[in-house]
């Protein structure tokens, strides 16, 4: 029996890479009953290997604790996988919303660093984007901003996957065929 749990125990550790995690906020909520309030608490939670994985989760519980482990397996469950370019910034700019919430997410240059806030800026670390720039419009609601941010990246496509549909090559969807035929003519 225990040598069982054992190797339950290692295949565990050896299918589920190590993750990173982000609290993004903890809200105390309130149930109303007929003795008075029973209170709460409501965590999100946004988890990533940083090498283009990620996903985020929310959870409730009587305690802390309870909550976030909650919320960290819910966000382990959704995970999706976001195409990078060089494994560090977004192929294109992208828009994205949720709800009142609206995000503006632009690919930036090596070195620019993650400009974002609050909940965005979770996400951006988790997912291993190491350069972007990133605007929240409308709403600042920790959980529709994730949505939106989220809803943006999975609507996010790699040159690759675009030629592939379409039939064709990388160069000619990034137009750099065309740039190199206007060269040689000139």
């Amino acid at each position: 029996m225990a040598r069982n749990n054992d190797r339950q125990d290692r295949s565990a550790a050896r299918d589920e890479p190590e993750l990173l995690e982000k609290l993004v906020g903890i809200n105390r909520v309130a149930k109303v009953v007929k003795g008075g309030r029973r209170f709460g608490f409501a965590a999100l939670v946004v988890v990533g290997d940083g090498r283009g994985r990620a996903g985020f989760g929310t959870g409730k519980a009587r305690e802390v604790p309870e909550a976030i482990r909650k919320a960290t397996e819910g966000a382990k469950r959704n995970m999706v996988r976001i195409p990078l370019r060089d494994g560090r910034t977004l192929h294109h700019d992208i828009k994205g919303a949720y709800g009142a919430g609206r995000v503006l997410l632009r690919a930036a240059q090596a070195g620019t660093g993650i400009i974002a806030g609050g909940p965005m800026r979770a996400v951006f670390e988790v997912l291993g984007v190491q350069d972007v720039v990133a605007k929240s419009i409308g709403s600042s609601n920790p959980h529709n901003m994730i949505k939106a941010t989220f809803s943006a990246l999975t609507h996010m496509q790699a040159p690759r996957s675009v030629a592939q549909k379409r039939g064709k090559r990388v160069g000619d969807i990034l137009g750099k065929r065309g740039s190199d035929d206007a060269a040689a003519a000139s």
